[in-house]
């Protein structure tokens, strides 16, 4: 099996969680209730750890919200949730982070946009105040650049560079180029500043897949600093989805990205979740890294004679999600497990006998009956209305005799 190898960075301590230096590419994800209202927050942030982000950012945008930091921290740490926080700081962070100690002591890391800091003067002077909080409470930071919020001074000499250039380029690759140097300019600023390089984590997200590509590359060639991953406003449902599958798969095939984040937008009052968990199928596509047991299914066609390997195929997703819980404390290779189910005589064997667990519905004009294999050996054949249950029964006891 090929499995992408990982370009090495410098690896990152935030809170409980590592980033980079070779360890598992981490899952992350965002709230999106009012931080200021620290019991729908610590709820979200809860619930996102829980469903497998193993770091969680809130927004951090009013004194209200930053005040409300540390009992949300607290919350979840009554509630033994020892889940790495991270702080989203836009244009007021110099101000929050200083003005609030109890905030900035009760983060594991800090966000920062060095377009949204200020402008000028104050631009150094805001950045250099967030190095310096992070330095007192020893917490690290990223440097994340949006294209939706690049530095327009520095974007602005560039393009007149390029102007000037006898050779000029087109405005896309000039753009890309300047949210890598803000990215490079900004961590080397940090590291001027005091801050070690083991304490930085570098971003540059965008929201076409082709530019997130490119823009990656370019900076995953000229730094080994820790690089975060992410498709930004990917949109909603299946756009959102394919799109930083799309992009998110094509880097880590080439060895880069240490953490991702997948931006998706949620229907109106779903849960926020999602996001988490199209974030690890990726990683377990890709063979990165496995969460949770995977189930082979056919797409179904004439030859299946009813919908009844689609029920069982659904009936085996819901029995895998509710088993992990208590698989991953007690049997953690379960993550790793494949099961079959197949609708047909045409790939249903070679496919059953391909995984670790596997049944062959029958198709039409089948026998009824259903061969079920384990490890490529046949070890019976199922029938009748029990046939569901004795087909979970099995996958049971086939993890309870994992090593």
């Amino acid at each position: 099996m090929f499995v992408p190898q990982r370009k090495q960075t410098v690896r990152v301590q935030v809170g409980n969680a590592v980033i980079g230096g070779g360890h598992p590419v981490a899952v992350q994800s965002m709230t999106n209730t009012d931080t200021a209202d620290v019991a729908s927050t610590t709820a979200q942030v809860a619930e996102l750890y829980q469903a497998g982000s193993e770091l969680v950012r809130i927004t951090v945008n009013t004194t209200e919200a930053a005040a409300a930091v540390p009992e949300i921290r607290r919350r979840l740490n009554d509630r033994g949730l020892q889940v790495p926080l991270i702080g989203d700081f836009h244009y007021n962070g110099h101000l929050l982070l200083r003005g609030v100690p109890g905030c900035a002591e009760a983060l594991d890391k800090y966000r920062i946009n060095p377009g949204n800091v200020g402008k000028g003067s104050n631009h150094d002077k805001n950045f250099a105040t967030m190095i310096e909080c992070a330095k007192d409470h020893q917490k690290p930071v990223r440097i994340g650049v949006n294209a939706g919020s690049l530095d327009q001074e520095l974007l602005s000499q560039l393009m007149e560079a390029n102007a000037r250039s006898a050779a000029p380029q087109d405005a896309t690759a000039i753009f890309l180029e300047a949210m890598v140097q803000s990215a490079l300019r900004s961590a080397a600023a940090a590291e001027e500043l005091g801050l070690r390089k083991d304490q930085i984590v570098l971003s540059c997200k965008i929201s076409k897949v082709q530019e997130l590509v490119r823009v990656y590359r370019a900076l995953a060639n000229r730094t080994d600093h820790a690089l975060h991953l992410g498709l930004t406003e990917a949109g909603m449902g299946m756009k959102g989805i394919v799109g930083s599958s799309a992009g998110l798969s094509i880097l880590m095939q080439e060895g880069i990205g240490d953490t991702i984040r997948v931006s998706l937008t949620p229907e109106p009052g779903s849960s926020r979740t999602q996001e988490v968990r199209v974030a690890q199928q990726i990683l377990q596509a890709m063979d990165i890294r496995p969460f949770l047991p995977q189930v082979t299914a056919c797409p179904g066609c004439g030859r299946t004679t009813s919908s009844y390997f689609q029920e069982l195929s659904q009936q085996v997703e819901k029995f895998l999600h509710a088993r992990m819980p208590e698989w991953k404390r007690t049997k953690p290779q379960a993550a790793s497990l494949q099961v079959a189910v197949m609708g047909c005589v045409v790939n249903g064997p070679g496919e059953s006998k391909a995984a670790n667990l596997g049944i062959s519905l029958p198709g039409t004009g089948e026998l009824p009956r259903a061969p079920v294999y384990e490890d490529g050996v046949q070890v019976c054949t199922l029938q009748g209305p029990a046939m569901a249950t004795d087909f979970l029964a099995r996958i049971e006891a086939y993890v309870a005799r994992m090593a």
